[in-house]
């Protein structure tokens, strides 16, 4: 079955806490996963960072609402329990328990931020979403990601050869290749295919040489081309390669590089925009928002 939404959760969750015992989140966690009958790859599944496991996400928001809401209460660090009024939701043998139910706490709707000022509107609650704020967040980001990829493809495929040429030698140094901007920009040289042909430094010393052919394409590169390329690298007796182009390649690339001896590594044109993002190549930042968690060692008393 797929993943279940964070509301889904809770009253699986409650009920598990039925028996009055402390519970550990991870114990939990677990319990609720084979309730579930979740594969190990939905187990396994995480957000679109990669920095957490989805379905431990949406556990632990559908026991923070149920905290938030005064069904459960934390015992001590990664453990909790039921509470009085979480018994009293479940003697009510209610269908779900979701965000509708929770907002008839007072408590609940407070941390919501919808009492915080009469005079203000109160913050919309999507009753049927299924995304927890991590989730709407990433979900967001990557939306704003994505269209920023095409956006700088768009810009890439306007711009001169040279210009290119001068792009992916900033983008190589960005990423700590080539030494200095000089010596990068010597290492590299403009050729009439509307791409660049050269070698670069692996790292600032020189003990190893990466071979380069970046070419600014619409159209789909094919076999032949990585094929031209392995054989250029073993003339050179080159152990290293990077063919970067700013379209797409065909299956069939991807075989071609899969056996050597030698280390190929293709850069499309999506790979490449990402990397340009993520090492503020072409981009600047607007504004950035930072998520923080309690730090629970920090209120540990000796």
């Amino acid at each position: 079955m797929p993943i279940p939404d964070y509301q889904s959760i809770m009253l699986p969750l409650l009920s598990y806490a039925s028996d009055d015992l402390e519970h550990s989140n991870r114990e939990a966690i677990t319990h609720l996963a084979d309730q579930f009958q979740l594969t190990e790859q939905e187990r396994e599944e995480r957000l679109p960072s990669g920095k957490q496991a989805t379905f431990d996400n949406r556990m632990g928001w559908a026991k923070t609402y149920m905290e938030k809401g005064g069904l459960l209460e934390k015992t001590r660090r990664a453990y909790f329990k039921i509470t009085p009024r979480g018994h009293d939701v479940l003697a009510s043998k209610p269908d779900v328990i979701n965000i509708a139910l929770l907002e008839q706490f007072d408590e609940f709707v407070e941390f919501r931020g919808n009492k915080q000022d009469k005079d203000k509107p109160a913050t919309p609650i999507r009753e049927t979403s299924t995304e927890t704020p991590e989730e709407a967040l990433e979900i967001a980001f990557q939306s704003l990601k994505q269209e920023l990829v095409d956006d700088i493809l768009k810009s890439i495929h306007s711009c001169t050869p040279v210009f290119f040429e001068k792009l992916v030698v900033d983008l190589l140094i960005a990423m700590g290749y080539g030494g200095s901007r000089k010596e990068a920009g010597e290492a590299t040289k403009a050729t009439n295919d509307d791409g660049i042909d050269g070698i670069i430094k692996e790292d600032r010393l020189g003990l190893d040489i990466i071979y380069i052919q970046a070419k600014r394409w619409k159209d789909t590169v094919h076999r032949p081309e990585i094929d031209k390329f392995i054989g250029s690298l073993t003339r050179n007796r080159a152990r290293k390669g990077v063919f970067i182009t700013t379209s797409r390649f065909s299956s069939g690339t991807y075989d071609a590089v899969q056996t050597l001896d030698m280390k190929v590594v293709l850069i499309d044109g999506r790979r490449l925009a990402e990397l340009m993002i993520e090492h503020d190549v072409g981009v600047v930042p607007i504004s950035a928002y930072e998520i923080k968690h309690i730090d629970s060692d920090y209120y540990l008393e000796e």
